[in-house]
């Protein structure tokens, strides 16, 4: 009798055991089924709506003689670059903004100059892009441009200023700058310039926000139609920057201050002024903005003997001077890695802003090929899965729609509308 028993109990136990790894395979199946259905839903929310990213520097990329858009460049290669035309397709992206960007230099007529001269290269490097690729992508100069390059199945390719330096002190230049197809200026990048103050490596010790001349700039903006982008600008900026303008602001790539304690990113305070503006903030795909890293000691010296030695690198002419530079940059986060932010991370900050301000005031700027990059998402293919992040937390297709362009677009329309209204009078 014992033995029978015994003998069951091995039975039931070995049936129970059987059930357990049949519903585990079920449930691997199940999640596997799941995961590729989300994509799904993602594809085609990405197939009804306009997706945009409001700021990338592969512009930069497009200068080298060894490097194509239109061709396919392995992600795992730093030379690939972060985004080309046929990742776009892949990551289900639409429209692209990328930046005329100017390092910050010596604020004398001498290199304001030489800024104006670097900023016509880079803006003719991207209006041969289009030569380039008519079938591929298409030059964009209202929102109107973009939805009709996307109904031709083309990519959309704006045209942004990362730092007002190249327009000097002469006010004229931003029609002209205008004329070639920019349609959103950064007032300043990671120093003080004649525009206003940045909000790091600031020259004075006190924030003195935007200045005479940079009010002169916000003004002929508007009256333009250029987008005023506060992304880089002092907290005094920002404030001087909402207070004068007459259309509403952008933040091309930025995030929360409230999740990641960074003078880059935005208080709560200020996403409040922007929403109560009309304006948008576009969260920014850079780590250190997204999630703050883990103190490594050892790290941060040998960075900081590196900035020592070399300066700002995106401020080198020199390329052989620059490869090194980046070489050694690279040995040294080979050797201390750096936690780095995830895709989880990067929605937390929309899902801060939709809080806060409101899901109307936010969006998407990557700054690829600008340091930006998460877990999960770190060049442009990866950008449908930001969609599936917000699939997976709830958020309605009407709200992704806005997140992924409309609000942006908004703004852009009003800005245009804002340019009409000034120059009717």
């Amino acid at each position: 009798m014992v033995r029978r028993n015994v003998k069951n109990i091995k039975n039931v136990t070995a049936a129970s055991v059987s059930i357990m790894f049949l519903i585990a395979a079920l449930s691997s199946c199940r999640a596997k089924l799941d995961e590729r259905g989300l994509e799904a839903r993602a594809r085609e929310i990405h197939g009804r709506v306009l997706t945009v990213d409001t700021h990338c520097d592969t512009a930069f990329n497009l200068l080298r003689k060894d490097w194509k858009i239109g061709d396919r460049h392995d992600p795992a290669l730093r030379e690939s670059g972060k985004i080309d035309l046929p990742r776009m397709v892949e990551g289900g992206l639409d429209a692209e903004f990328f930046a005329v960007f100017v390092g910050q230099g010596p604020r004398t007529q001498e290199e304001n100059a030489k800024a104006k001269e670097k900023a016509f290269a880079v803006l003719e490097a991207i209006h041969k892009m289009g030569r380039d690729y008519p079938g591929l992508i298409g030059l964009a100069f209202s929102p109107e441009d973009a939805y009709r390059l996307k109904k031709e199945g083309r990519r959309a390719a704006f045209i942004g200023m990362e730092n007002g330096y190249p327009v000097g002190r002469d006010l004229s230049l931003l029609k002209t700058f205008y004329d070639q197809g920019v349609r959103y200026l950064t007032l300043c990048h990671s120093r003080d310039n004649d525009i206003c103050d940045s909000s790091t490596d600031r020259l004075n010790s006190q924030d003195e926000g935007l200045s005479e001349f940079g009010r002169q700039v916000v003004l002929e903006c508007n009256r333009l139609g250029i987008l005023v982008d506060v992304s880089h600008a002092s907290d005094r900026s920002f404030a001087d920057v909402v207070k004068a303008a007459r259309a509403p602001v952008m933040a091309s790539h930025s995030c929360c201050r409230a999740l990641c304690d960074n003078p880059r990113n935005l208080s709560d305070d200020m996403l409040r002024a922007l929403a109560a503006n009309g304006g948008v903030i576009q969260i920014c795909f850079l780590s250190n903005y997204v999630k703050k890293p883990r103190p490594d000691l050892e790290r941060d010296r040998a960075m900081k003997e590196l900035d020592s030695k070399y300066g700002n690198f995106r401020e080198m002419k020199d390329e052989a001077v620059r490869e090194k530079t980046l070489q050694e940059y690279e040995a040294v986060m080979q050797k201390y890695p750096q936690d780095k932010a995830n895709i989880r991370d990067l929605v937390d900050h929309i899902g801060h802003v939709s809080r806060v301000a409101g899901v109307d005031y936010v969006g998407i700027g990557t700054d690829f090929d600008g340091g930006g990059g998460v877990i999960g998402c770190d060049d442009i293919s990866g950008m449908i899965h930001v969609t599936e992040e917000l699939i997976r937390r709830g958020y309605s297709e009407k709200d992704i729609a806005k997140i992924w362009g409309g609000n942006f677009m908004r703004v852009f329309r009003k800005a245009i509308e804002v340019s009409s209204r000034l120059n009717a009078k």
